[in-house]
């Protein structure tokens, strides 16, 4: 996901941004004291570090998760904006606070539970946090930058290769079993981030290609009830290449509606040439809102 810092600011859309960061707060808290810290599991990122700091040195994690997010926010604030690294800023602090303060109980004694629902309940905290345009983790921040200063490398490496570190140094001085766990509670945090931030009606853009294009156009914003964009192209297979003029058809929908557009599609024309591409997210146009968007 892209770190970009809001451009409108409204009462309504701040209490919401507010909200979200609260629950997002109790979220990871829950997380963390209520089923990874009795257990000695970690996560991944900053927060993984800060866990296995915690077990190695003894340093309360409430503090570490401050001190080491800083240099991060620091970042944020720098090449995001203020508004972003203020409210980053609140949501850590928030986080240590009810990690010091708010009691939570071991809610079961299984390893294996404790690494899955740990990591849910740590994902949808920083999703919650990300939707109120904030973070709990710097990592994403760093492997921006990272990623920009070496464009090789895209911001899901340089988030691999750090928690390939982490998870082997945890390996090392934890045992190879927590490591494992822990590689577990990293995975369901990752999902339930991707989960909440793209949900289960993710965009997908499709393009088309058909001699059949106006009547399909008509289809999708009619009977669909999407917008479409129309590009000027031209036909070119076969050993020499047809030079044939044809328009192309663009359209965005979500993964729930493709089965009914590829329908639509194949009715009109059997032999239409379909593709189709992940989109993070959209705005404006016809496109069907998700929730929290």
């Amino acid at each position: 996901m892209a770190i970009t810092a809001p451009n409108t600011f409204t009462l309504s859309s701040e209490v919401k941004n507010i909200i979200l960061i609260l629950l997002g707060v109790l979220s990871a808290s829950m997380g963390l004291k209520g089923f990874l810290l009795s257990s000695h599991l970690i996560d991944g990122g900053v927060t993984g570090i800060s866990m296995l700091l915690t077990h190695l040195f003894g340093i309360p994690l409430s503090i570490l998760l401050v001190m080491i997010n800083l240099p991060f926010i620091f970042m944020g604030y720098r090449y995001v904006g203020h508004v972003f690294a203020v409210r980053s800023a609140l949501a850590i602090i928030g986080l240590s606070l009810s990690l010091v303060f708010i009691t939570f109980p071991s809610f079961t004694h299984d390893t294996m539970l404790t690494a899955v629902f740990g990591g849910v309940f740590i994902g949808l905290g920083i999703g919650l946090a990300m939707r109120g345009g904030s973070v709990l983790d710097g990592t994403e921040i760093a492997a921006v930058l990272v990623s920009k200063r070496y464009p090789l490398l895209k911001v899901s490496d340089v988030i691999l290769i750090l928690n390939i570190i982490i998870f082997l140094t945890a390996a090392l001085f934890l045992g190879t079993d927590v490591a494992l766990y822990s590689i577990l509670t990293y995975f369901s945090a990752s999902k339930m981030i991707d989960f909440l931030l793209h949900g289960i009606e993710q965009y997908t853009g499709v393009t088309i290609i058909s001699a059949q294009s106006e009547e399909i156009r008509v289809t999708i914003t009619e009977k669909l009830g999407r917008g479409v964009t129309i590009y000027q192209g031209k036909r070119g297979f076969g050993k020499r290449g047809h030079n044939l003029e044809i328009d192309i058809i663009f359209t965005v929908v979500t993964r729930l509606e493709i089965p009914a557009l590829r329908r639509e599609v194949k009715l009109i024309d059997p032999d239409a040439f379909v593709i189709q591409q992940s989109i993070d997210d959209t705005d404006g146009g016809m496109v069907k809102r998700r929730p929290l968007h």
